[in-house]
């Protein structure tokens, strides 16, 4: 238990609205804009903290608008407590309602922000990282025609990014013919990544994942439905391609069953499956016990939480890729300080007490919001 106490006086929730540049497609469907919720909390000692979830209604089950009504039964919960109690705080909100890790992220996130500015250090700092590694991230091609998807990588590519991930999952037997162009364009240099987000059967998974095995395939994300998942030991020892569980491993418990059955060779990591940092570094220490290697991802957050996810990536060497595009994809950036993304794909995390993102009041005046 922590002997300082930093008083939670007050809880704002702003609903986040941006078109996105472009759709950005998946197997699961297209995504045209980001709605997101932004979670402000104001202790009475003066400490605000910030976070941001960006909810996923077919992989998390949440929207905006449920976030919007579960985050004031969070803020009423919550007031009053010690922001420095992560733990106590995160299972509150776990002992109130079941699920819900979307939102869950965005309070842990504030938490984690109050808590490293009380101590005077950056994020990583106060996870227990090091800013040692160079964090450099993907950029994605959504899934579509084959020509135009090999016309958006060869782009992507000359833009300078080191390595190209690919929507997939809209059968196979065309998931083929998409990489087959992709690597007519772009060449045989560059890394590729896939995503199928549970778009093959099991038996179309592992001959998928055999026919692609001429294209330097990096890694697979969850080729099959995340129910499936005690079939993911038979698709990654059929596969040439390693396969790394997303959609499948939310949280620690998760995690922990994959790393059991030896499913996969890797995990990604997003918070807003695990429900927050606090539950994050769990699966790091899973994950660091089993030599499991990692990869940090995003859904659609504004650079306010991607900031919160390269500090995050410092905290273990297992950590080892990163998918940090989409806030690269907005019509407009509502963010004051936070990640700088620089040329050929490489982050750099703000060296100030805290997470080091904020959204100012101009931004905040533009949308609907409650307070409590």
């Amino acid at each position: 238990m922590n002997q300082q106490t930093i008083t939670i006086q007050q809880v704002e929730l702003y609903k986040l609205f941006i078109p996105l540049k472009e759709p950005f497609v998946i197997s699961l469907g297209p995504i045209y804009n980001a709605e997101n919720l932004l979670v402000i909390i104001r202790t009475k000692e003066g400490i605000t903290g910030f976070g941001e979830c960006s909810p996923f209604m077919s992989i998390n089950g949440e929207s905006v608008d449920t976030c919007f009504v579960v985050g004031q039964y969070f803020a009423k919960l919550l007031k009053g407590k010690n922001a420095l109690d992560i733990e106590g705080c995160v299972t509150a909100m776990d002992k109130l309602i079941y699920g819900n890790t979307s939102i869950k992220s965005a309070f842990d996130m504030a938490l984690h922000d109050i808590a490293a500015q009380q101590a005077g250090v950056p994020l990583y700092k106060f996870l227990g990282g090091k800013n040692d590694k160079t964090i450099i991230t993907d950029y994605t091609v959504s899934i579509g025609d084959p020509q135009k998807m090999a016309a958006d990588a060869l782009k992507i590519k000359e833009e300078g990014y080191p390595a190209i991930k690919i929507k997939l999952g809209n059968n196979g037997a065309t998931d083929v013919i998409r990489i087959k162009a992709i690597r007519e364009a772009v060449g045989n240099e560059i890394p590729l990544r896939i995503d199928a987000n549970q778009g093959w059967s099991v038996e179309e998974a592992v001959q998928t994942l055999q026919s692609l095995e001429p294209y330097g395939i990096q890694h697979c994300e969850e080729p099959i439905p995340r129910w499936a998942f005690m079939h993911l030991p038979q698709v990654s020892k059929a596969s040439p391609i390693p396969i790394m569980a997303d959609e499948s491993c939310g949280d620690e418990h998760d995690a922990e069953r994959l790393i059991y059955i030896g499913a996969c060779d890797y995990l990604n990591i997003k918070l807003g499956k695990s429900g927050g940092l606090y539950k994050a570094m769990k699966m790091v220490r899973l994950a660091e016990e089993s030599n499991m290697h990692l990869q940090v991802g995003a859904f659609m957050e504004s650079r306010l939480a991607m900031t919160a996810f390269a500090h995050f990536s410092l905290c273990s060497p297992m950590i080892e890729h990163y998918d940090f595009d989409t806030a690269l994809m907005f019509t407009e950036d509502p963010v004051t300080g936070g990640i700088i993304y620089e040329k050929n794909g490489v982050v750099k995390v703000p060296e100030v007490a805290g997470l080091g993102a904020t959204v100012e009041g101009k931004w905040l005046k533009k949308m609907e919001r409650v307070a409590v």
